[in-house]
This record gives C-alpha cells, sequence and structure tokens, in this order.
C-alpha cells in the first residue's frame, strides 16, 4: 500500500478518474478536459487513447493533466473521433509510467483500451491462475487482469469478451473502454464507484462525476446503473445487464469527501449532502462557541450547515495555499515538523481571542489535525473544538481507496477520548452513523437494507475480499458478503 503525501496523511486518497467520448471531430481535446475536471481524484498520472478509424493512439504521462495535455502537439497526435482517458492515483501497482491507463493491446478482434476507477479484490487470485496459464503481465496494475481475461476468452467479439471477464473478476470498478467502433462502460454490480452518462449534441460521454460533463457543455443524461454495461457506438447507447441484480452500495465517502462538491451522484447533489452533513453534527455535537471554520477546502460544505444550523457564525479561520504541488515530498527534517504551513495558515485576525469550532471531514492518522489545532491555538484561539463530518474511519478500504494499513488509523487503536488528547483539542466529536444516514435521507442504518459502502466506518465489506482472506483486517472474515 502507497503511504500518503506527508503534508496530507490525514485525507484518504481519491482513487482513479475516468473519461470517454464517442463521435466527436474533437474526441481527445474534450476528452483531456474532462480529465482536468476530474483531476482530484488522481494526480499521479494521466493517459488518453484515441481511435481515428483505422489506428488507435495511445498518449500517457506521469503527474497532472495540464501539464502533458494542454499541448496542442501533443492533443493533434490523438486522432479521431472516439477516445478514453484516465487520471490516476494507484491503489494497486507501481507508479510507474508502465501502470499508466488506459492500458492497450492488440487482439485477434483488433485494437482495445481499458481504463478503470477501483479495485479488484481477487486480482492476486485470478493473476496466478493466468500466469501458470502462460499471460505475460506488462504492468503490476490490478486492471490488467481483465485484459488476460479477454484474451483467453473463446468469445468474438469485444463486448462478449468483456461481458466473460467482467463476470470473472471481483470488487469495485467503473470502467471505460474502446474498440474500433465502440465506447464501453461497465459499472460493478453493486455501484461502489460512480459512472454517469452525458449527452452533447449527438455525442454520447460517459464519465465518473458529472462535473466532467460541465466543463465540456455536455448535459447530464442519467447514471449508470449497478451492474450495467453501455456501449456507444454509431447507433446510439445500448444497455446490457451482465450480472445477476443486487442491492445498491454506492461508496457514502464520496459525499463526504472523494467527489467534487459541483457533482451531482446518485441524484444527489454533492455539495448539498455535505451541508446536511454538517447540519446533522450541529445537532448531534453542539458546542457553545463564537466562531465555525472550516479546514480547508474540503470542509467547508459541511462546515456551512454547521454553523447554520448552530446560529455560530462561519468564517475563513483557516486559509489555504493553493499552490502547493505534490512535487514538494522530502522536505529536511529541521523542517519536516512546519509542512502544514506549506498548505494550511490561521487567519489570525478571525480567530484570536475567540472559541473556534474546526469542521473537517475525517482524521486518518490525527497527525495533521494536531498540527492544525497546535496552529490555531497558536494565533490566539481561546478554545478548540474538532468536528468531523464522517465516523470514525477504522477499517481499510479495499475498494479503490489508498488507506493506511488498519493499526496506522487512529480511530482503530485509540478510543474518541484518547484522540481528542493526542490532536489536543479541547473537545472533539465525530458524526454518528445513523447521522450520516439521516442526512442522506435515510431514518437511520437499516442493517437488513444497508443503501451505502460504509466499510471504512463499520468493517461491514459489502464484497468478498478474495486476495485478503489469508492475512484479513479485524472482522473482515466474518462481516464479508459475497
Amino acid at each position: 500500500m502507497l503511504t500518503t503525501h506527508p503534508f496530507d496523511d490525514d485525507k484518504l486518497r481519491e482513487e482513479c478518474g475516468v473519461f470517454g467520448i464517442q463521435n466527436h471531430n474533437q474526441a481527445a481535446a474534450i476528452t483531456a478536459l474532462g480529465l482536468h475536471a476530474l483531476q482530484h481524484r488522481g494526480q499521479e498520472a494521466a493517459g488518453i487513447v484515441s481511435f481515428d478509424g483505422d489506428r488507435f493512439h495511445p498518449e500517457h504521462t506521469m503527474g497532472l493533466v495540464g501539464d502533458h495535455f494542454s499541448s496542442e502537439a501533443v492533443i493533434s497526435k490523438l486522432k479521431g473521433p472516439s477516445a478514453i482517458g484516465h487520471v490516476r492515483y494507484a491503489t494497486t501497482g507501481d507508479t510507474t509510467i508502465r501502470n499508466v491507463q488506459p492500458l492497450y493491446a492488440d487482439f485477434e478482434f483488433g485494437g482495445f483500451a481499458l481504463a478503470h476507477n477501483g479495485n479488484l479484490t481477487n486480482a492476486q487470485t485470478l493473476r496466478r491462475q493466468l500466469v501458470r496459464r502462460g499471460c505475460l503481465f506488462q504492468s503490476t496494475t490490478d486492471t490488467e487482469v481483465i485484459v488476460h481475461l479477454m484474451a483467453i476468452s473463446r468469445n468474438g467479439s469485444p463486448v462478449d469478451r468483456l461481458v466473460e471477464a467482467v463476470r470473472q473478476v471481483e470488487g469495485a470498478f467503473s470502467l471505460v473502454a474502446l474498440t474500433s467502433d465502440a465506447v464501453i462502460g461497465v459499472r460493478d454490480p453493486l455501484g461502489v464507484r460512480p459512472l454517469v452518462l452525458g449527452k452533447l449534441g449527438d455525442t454520447h460521454i460517459l464519465a465518473s462525476e458529472t462535473c466532467a460533463l460541465d466543463i465540456v457543455g455536455a448535459d447530464y443524461v442519467r447514471d449508470i446503473e449497478p451492474g450495467e454495461m453501455v456501449v456507444l457506438d454509431s447507433s446510439g447507447v445500448h444497455s446490457l445487464r451482465p450480472f445477476q441484480p443486487q442491492g445498491r452500495r454506492f461508496c457514502i465517502f464520496e459525499y463526504i469527501y472523494f467527489a467534487r462538491p459541483d457533482s451531482v451522484m446518485e441524484g444527489a447533489s454533492v455539495y448539498q449532502a455535505r451541508q446536511r452533513i454538517g447540519a446533522e453534527l450541529a445537532r448531534e455535537s453542539g458546542v457553545d462557541a463564537d466562531i465555525v471554520v472550516p479546514v480547508p477546502d474540503s470542509g467547508v460544505p459541511a462546515a456551512l450547515g454547521y454553523a447554520t444550523q448552530s446560529g455560530i457564525p462561519f468564517d475563513l479561520g483557516i486559509i489555504r495555499n493553493h499552490y502547493v504541488g505534490r512535487t514538494f515530498i522530502e522536505p529536511t527534517d529541521q523542517i519536516r515538523h512546519l509542512g502544514v504551513k506549506l498548505k494550511h495558515n490561521a487567519n489570525r485576525a478571525m480567530i484570536e481571542g475567540k472559541r473556534v469550532i474546526l469542521v473537517d471531514d475525517s482524521i486518518v492518522r490525527g497527525t495533521t489535525s494536531k498540527k492544525i489545532v497546535e496552529m490555531v491555538r497558536s494565533a490566539g484561539a481561546k478554545e478548540v473544538h474538532m468536528r468531523i463530518s464522517s465516523p470514525p474511519t477504522s477499517h481499510p478500504c479495499f475498494y479503490g481507496i489508498d488507506t493506511p494499513e488498519q493499526d496506522k488509523l487512529l480511530a482503530h487503536r485509540m478510543t474518541v477520548e484518547e484522540m481528542r488528547d493526542f490532536i489536543q483539542a479541547d473537545s472533539l466529536a465525530f458524526i454518528s452513523l445513523d447521522g450520516l444516514y439521516r442526512a442522506m435521507g435515510e431514518e437511520k442504518r437499516d442493517p437488513n437494507n444497508i443503501r451505502f459502502c460504509d466499510a471504512c466506518f463499520t468493517g461491514d465489506y459489502p464484497i468478498a475480499l478474495t486476495d485478503t482472506l489469508d492475512n484479513p483486517p479485524v472482522d473482515a472474515k466474518a462481516r464479508i458478503r459475497a
């Protein structure tokens, strides 16, 4: 498992973002714009593959989309009316150019490119079986397993081969694929990872989030349903159902943190959901204070909801520096303890002498929260109360989110009071699990009808952890539901 950035170690890592477009004369340029909008879902690498009616054109890069795909010279190489793209944060596989997606392969039927958001929980098991059959892997990413399953399939068409392949994998996934005559989208049977369909004139688009449709001027049509495959070709949109129907288990952390706040997911505004979560947090854990301060940027909507519900004024008591890139990775030991100030600085004029409520979306390791509390106190705050718009993150994610090992999760090792003492806050409270579900429109979390994947809070893993069963997380084996 990759470690998180030293200045961001209280944040879970976004998974990846995918984009696909069929039948547009500027397919590559629109894909690059869509990937810009999805940049928050992965900043390590990006790739686009296009098809011009004769040849496939792949282009991959380490780093940000704008550092490479804003070049006219690069876009001009990506010819053709169809393209798919990917932004990556590695949850499996090394951070090297060979793992950058979309993956491309030449089959008997022609070329095929594939991009994947999520994580396959039986990828290692399948990989061992495929290697024994003679398959030669070119990357260490789990996505390549699907390519090899297609390669050994006896079916003829790429759609039939992909159907056969995805029926053999387990985990959370949203896929976009490119063939010589279609763009294909697939969503896992529980719909853990997001995928939406849009339309730009006569052109259809697939994307991880609606914000990627907005940036290119496309209209949102609908979410791809859990377990659905859609084929976009010259005759329109065709829907297939490769899997047996199952209940939805959409990742609830998309609403709390991962998705862009201006996106709409599963019919709900992410921004409004975060405001409702903040309001519910205020109802559950109100405290006398003078000011509500978000930990920017992800804590802003929840802090606004908290302030509105509590009647306590909202203000920007912490200012974020947006120009700290991911390249500043190895500071010297002498300045490492100052690292949090590279990204956040206290707005002394707003917090000096005041009782402050800090609102953030999560605590993972706790080290950054501790530094922020210390920073706010140093700026003259009389009291510092921390409120978190998610339940305690006590279990690792195996479905496409990069989380630390379980023993490094603060909530796994400590009670809430011990966590409060560790971060040196005057009080600490998390939204309850039932409160989170209430904010999402449920009366409470019903164990017999669970709408979301909330395994990072509960350890209730809805998809088999086949590769992990030999060394499961605490309580996971008993809680896994195939």
